[in-house]
């Protein structure tokens, strides 16, 4: 028998607006054969960033080697490497004058070195003709591989985020590979390297509020200092469901427990996503 899904609740309708700043934005990414993950991921942001002229960008491609149950992120067999991917992304970062410039990536768990030299080779390219531009990159696992998240430290981005998504229970039914306890060592290891880490969680695939208050704890223990909680969102039919809508009640009564357990910085509401308003957290 077919699960009924909930009705979504008022405080997660959005609207798509258009205007000058979001063709120019969108112009940008197409006539650069650009990934988002605004697009890919189906971000509920995306015309409110794109209209502020801010978007995330994903690299190595838009086809990741996982298949989590949570994203919209096409999954199969990746396509040849871009090598002038990194030029364009920071053409582009200085055509759209981000004073901050969010990377991410797909999985590319195909490739000898996972991707960790196109990530090095994109920050280095934005760092180059962006001098002034702070860099915040959101980075996968690395399958643990302690040397390659190193080689992204020694890049000096200056914000490295990588999600937790969701709590230790769920997590193998919500990630296809990642591990609970190896995404706390690529924090903990980010963190000892003087670098601000940064962490998201989705809330609504059927975690209890104790759950979300021990993921907390867990994240602190690393000593992560940035904190984005969000709605999960179901993309298709062929998603993991939604087992719950938070009220914006109970994400801004997270977001006073996150403080108070010590995390500098907090974004939480239904549509925050990890990117979102990610100027504001800046050290």
């Amino acid at each position: 028998m077919k699960e009924k899904s909930l009705r979504k609740p008022k405080w997660l309708k959005t609207t798509i607006v258009g205007s000058e700043r979001f063709a120019y934005v969108n112009n940008i990414v197409e006539k650069n054969c650009l990934h988002t993950i605004c697009a890919s991921g189906r971000c509920p942001n995306r015309s409110e960033c794109w209209n502020r002229g801010t978007a995330t960008f994903m690299i190595l491609g838009d086809i990741c080697t996982r298949s989590c149950r949570f994203c919209n992120t096409k999954t199969g067999k990746p396509k040849t490497l871009d090598l002038a991917e990194p030029a364009k992304i920071a053409e582009s970062v200085k055509l759209m004058g981000l004073s901050h410039a969010v990377i991410t990536s797909v999985d590319r768990d195909d490739l000898p070195d996972l991707g960790v030299a196109q990530w090095v080779a994109t920050i280095a390219a934005i760092q180059k003709i962006n001098p002034t531009t702070t860099i915040e990159v959101l980075i996968p696992d690395f399958q643990g591989r302690k040397s390659a998240i190193q080689q992204i430290i020694e890049a000096a981005p200056t914000i490295i985020g990588h999600n937790l998504e969701t709590v230790r229970r769920l997590t193998p039914s919500v990630r296809s590979a990642a591990r609970y306890d190896t995404s706390l060592s690529v924090l903990q290891q980010v963190v000892e390297s003087g670098i601000p880490a940064k962490s998201s969680l989705m809330l609504g695939l059927g975690e209890t509020v104790e759950e979300v208050l021990e993921t907390m704890d867990d994240l602190r223990e690393v000593c992560c200092s940035i904190l984005t909680l969000g709605q999960y969102l179901q993309p298709t039919a062929n998603h993991l469901p939604v087992s719950e809508y938070i009220h914006p009640d109970r994400f801004a009564e997270y977001k006073r427990i996150a403080l108070e357990k010590g995390f500098r910085s907090v974004e939480s509401g239904p549509l925050v996503r990890s990117s979102y308003h990610a100027e504001r957290l800046l050290p």
